[in-house]
Parts: structure tokens; sequence; C-alpha cells
């Protein structure tokens, strides 16, 4: 990452498949920092927005905005700016693929954890009260944990998500010149452009091995490891295992590591509880003071928020109209319009097919264990390498590329609601399955009292973020090249995709803009709405 590196130099690519095993590893290397850095982010920012009513307010429009932003958007705005912090190395470029991989996996990870915040049962909340615990360990001992199985399943689908949009974020262009960094993602753009059908198969064999070890080496003996927080009264038989974390759990090293690691998290525990018992009784003594630092960094933090959004909002409708007439700027509100169409329809035909197989999938640890690599595998699978069976297949028979064009657009956004289905269902606490199995309650019953009430909560977080990442796959699925062919969709995803292809600034930022607008009004209209109904009125209480 640290080699020297000018913008006119170009790195070496090559569709020889046995560098595939190199490439695999820099992207995995890319992901698993963009993964640290979403984490820690998540852990931040929802336990601010799910902890405070008025930072709510400003941080989940906010967090709204970030993910309507499509990930061309943050290349083209970042990356010049990464290149200036690390002049001569390849630092820059890296640390840009990184930031545009974090774009695609962190917003589902926080709103994942802010759901799970905001509906902690009540009865839970209540022995923390008797017991007196300290704001740290509240969190530390009952908020995270409480979170942590939908937020692994989230996290799956979070790498996943990123392995979607690995082309875009390994292929950067800057100043008209594009940089391939070595990588699958590179390899996949490189192959597109050649038309290298067999390099394409060498790039999905890779994807699959690759999918696969990290579910066995990370994310399975996570998921057994995590089952000890369910929220349930009762214990079950079917336990997940890992055979990764069973051996963690007998060998001797891993017993000191672990003896060792607890011993540091104590001393940890021990100082920060300390302080944040401190803190607490500041705040009981002085309350004024507290109210008034409160609305003293709320206050700067909006200031600050509305100085940049006017500053930056009235440069860019300088750049913007400059050369565009208001009359262009109607007809892209309009694209918007049919993009969402577009949307709406795909996230109901999704949540029709995907709601009835997760909850499945859900209920059944076993076949979860089976099942997970697979869809992991094919979240992950990047919608592109579909683009030349859909170009030459619409050419072939003449079809309407307005409709045939749309399934594009969620076949990596669909697994959102998939992923987080499987999550609610698997946290149905085991004895309302009992009580349903015992009053004999079944069919349509069984769904309408149970199965939906307790899925969704996350089943909304799912549709948002599948929603969002509609929005996003449009730019990709409404304009798409195989070759010298090129096949476009009537959208605003189509507009910013030629704009970019054409290297328009200002029609590109119009087309960022407009379809974030469209997230924005859809999300606060409807969205929060229904998410705010489905925290109050399907908790577990």
């Amino acid at each position: 990452m640290t080699i020297p590196f000018t913008l006119t130099e170009e790195l070496p690519l090559s569709l020889d498949p046995s560098h595939l095993p190199y490439y695999a590893l820099q992207t995995i290397l890319r992901m698993f920092f963009a993964l640290l850095l979403s984490l820690v982010f998540s852990l931040i920012y929802a336990t601010f927005a799910a902890k405070s009513k008025k930072a709510e307010l400003i941080l989940i429009p906010i967090l709204d905005i970030l993910q309507s932003v499509p990930i061309l958007g943050f290349l083209s705005i970042t990356v010049t700016g990464f290149i200036a912090l690390f002049p001569g190395s390849l630092l820059g470029v890296e640390c840009a693929s990184i930031f545009a991989i974090f774009t695609s996996q962190a917003w589902n990870m926080t709103f994942s954890l802010y759901q799970s915040f905001i509906s902690i049962p009540k009865e839970l909340t209540e022995v923390v009260t008797l017991y007196r615990l300290s704001p740290w360990r509240r969190y530390w001992r009952l908020e995270v944990p409480y979170a942590v199985p939908q937020l692994l399943w989230n996290t799956m689908m979070s790498v996943s998500g990123g392995w979607f949009f690995v082309v875009a974020s390994e292929a950067i262009t800057v100043s008209n010149k594009t940089i391939l960094l070595p990588g699958v993602g590179s390899y996949i753009a490189l192959a597109a452009k050649q038309q290298s059908i067999e390099a394409i198969y060498y790039a999905i064999l890779t994807m699959l091995v690759v999918i696969l070890l990290y579910d066995q080496l990370l994310f399975r003996p996570l998921l057994a490891w995590s089952d000890k927080f369910k929220a349930e009264l009762i214990a079950t038989e079917n336990v997940p295992s890992s055979w990764i974390l069973t051996m963690i759990r007998r060998a001797a090293l891993f017993k000191i590591l672990t003896t060792l690691w607890g011993g540091f998290l104590f001393v940890l525990d021990i100082t920060f509880n300390a302080l944040s018992l401190k803190t607490t009784q500041l705040e009981k003594e002085y309350p004024r003071i507290n109210l008034i630092i409160q609305r003293i960094l709320i206050s700067a933090f909006f200031l600050f928020f509305i100085y940049v959004f006017i500053l930056y909002g009235i440069k860019a409708y300088l750049f913007i109209f400059s050369e565009i007439s208001f009359e262009e700027g109607q007809h892209v509100l309009f694209l918007g319009f049919v993009t969402l169409i577009r949307v709406v329809v795909l996230c109901a035909v999704a949540s029709l097919i995907w709601v009835p197989i997760g909850v499945m999938i859900g209920l059944n640890r076993r076949l979860a264990s089976r099942l997970q690599p697979w869809v992991q595998f094919m979240a992950a699978f990047p919608a592109n390498l579909f683009f030349p069976l859909a170009v030459s297949l619409i050419v072939k028979y003449h079809l309407i590329p307005n409709i045939w064009l749309s399934p594009l657009m969620i076949l990596g956004t669909q697994w959102y609601i998939l992923f987080n289905v499987i999550a609610g269902a698997s946290s149905i606490p085991l004895d309302f399955q009992e009580m349903t199995k015992n009053f004999r309650v079944k069919g349509w019953i069984e769904w309408k009292k149970l199965y939906l009430p307790s899925i969704f909560p996350a089943y909304v977080t799912g549709l948002i973020t599948a929603a969002g990442g509609s929005w996003n796959a449009s730019i990709v699925a409404e304009y798409v090249s195989w070759g010298d062919k090129t096949l476009q969709a009537t959208g605003v995803g189509a507009y910013i995709a030629a704009s970019t292809a054409a290297g328009d600034q200002p029609r590109i930022l119009l087309g960022v803009i407009i379809l974030s607008l469209y997230v924005l009004v859809l999300n606060r209209t409807f969205w929060h709405p229904l998410y705010a109904f489905a925290t109050t009125r399907y908790r577990l209480d």
C-alpha cells in the first residue's frame, strides 16, 4: 500500500489465473480494513442515535443521506482528497478504495445496531436498573450483547455487499484516468473489458473459495459463539457448532491467550466503570451544567451541519446550473421518479419471495448452517457478471431495456431482506415457538401471530437497506455495457452512469443530488414512520 506511485503510472494487472490468489488476498485485506472501520463507526454512531432523542433527529437523517449517496459519488468526492493526503504514494488510492468499500458496509450495520438498541425488551432494562449497573456496564452487558446476533447476520450481508461493489471500488477514475488496483474486482473489470468469459469463470471460482474459507474460519464460529446472547427462557437442543470454535475452546494455547485477554478486559472494565459512575454522579449533582453542555454540543453540531449544507449547497447550485438548464433539472426529477417505481416494485417482489424462505431458514438451525455459505456467495456475486447474458438476450430477442434491465437492480440488494429476515427468525424465542405448538397454532394464524410480528423490525431494517442499495445499484443496472454494446434504461441511475462515462461533472453531481433527495424524502415520509411503528408495536416485551 505504501509503494511510490504517481497518476501517470499503470499498475500491472494480468488475466492469468495464477495471479488470482494474490489478487484475492489484496481484496480481502481491503474488505477487512473497511469492516473494522464499519464496526467502530456503527458502534459509535448507532449509540449516539439511540441514546439521545435530540441527536437522533440529526444523525438518522444524515445516515439516510449517506446511505443514498452512490458509491461513485463517494469516490468522485474523496479520491482526490486521499491522493492529496498521501502524495507520491499508492496509499492514497488504497485509502480511497477502502473508504468506498466502507460506504457499502457501514450503513447496514449501523441501522441494525440502532434497531437493536431501541427495541431492547423492557424487562431486561428493568433488571439492569435494579442491579444499578453503570452506563458503561449497561452498554457492554446488555445493549451490545442483545444486538450481537442480528449484527452478525448484517455484518455478513455487509461483507457480501462489499463484494458486490468491489469492481467499482478497485477501478478508480481520477483526472480522466482509471486506476486498476490489483484485486478480484479489477480482475473482473479487466475481464469484462476484454470480453474474456474464461477469466470471469476463474474470478467466480475464486470468490466461491474465498467465501467458503471466511465462512468456516470467521462467521460460522462467530454465529455459534453468539447463540448464547439470544433472549429466550428455555434452552434449545440444536445448538449451532463450529469446528474452529471447538478447537479454540479446547486448545491449551488459546486458553492461555483467553486468560490474558480476560484479565486485560477485567482491568479495562474496572477502570471505565469507575469513570462511568463518577460521570453519572456528576450529572446528578450538576444537572443544569450537564444540560447546558449537551445543548451546546448539539447546537454546535447542528450549526456546523447547517453551515456545511448552505456553503456546499450554494457551490453545487452554481456549479450545476451554470451549464445545465432548469428544464433538464426537471427532466432528471422525472427520471428519479421512474427509478423510484422500479425500486418499489422490485422490493415488493423480493419480499414476496424471500420472507417465507428466510423464516424457514432462520427457524431451522441445521438448514441455516448448511445454506449460510451459499447464501453469502449469492449475495456477494457481482451483478455485472450477469450483464453479458442480459445484454445478449435483450439484443437477440429485441426486448425492452426499461423492463428487462430492471431485475439487475435487485440482484445484489435482495439479500438485505433475506439476511435480516433470517436474523429475525433465528432470534424468535424458543418458548414462543413451543407455545404455538402446544396450542396447535398453524397456517396463516401462526404467521400472523408469531412469525410476522417477530421478524417485522428486522424485516423493515432489511427493506430500508435493500431500497437504499437498489438506488445505488440503479447506476450500474440502468446503463449496461459489454464490449462495444451499451443498453440504457430510462432512469436517474442511467443518467449518472452516462454522465460518468462522459466525464460530465455537473450532470454527475445533479444526478447524485436528485437520487439522494428521493431517498431522503422517501425515508423520512415512509420508512422511518414504519420503522418507529415496528420497534414500538412489535418489541419482545
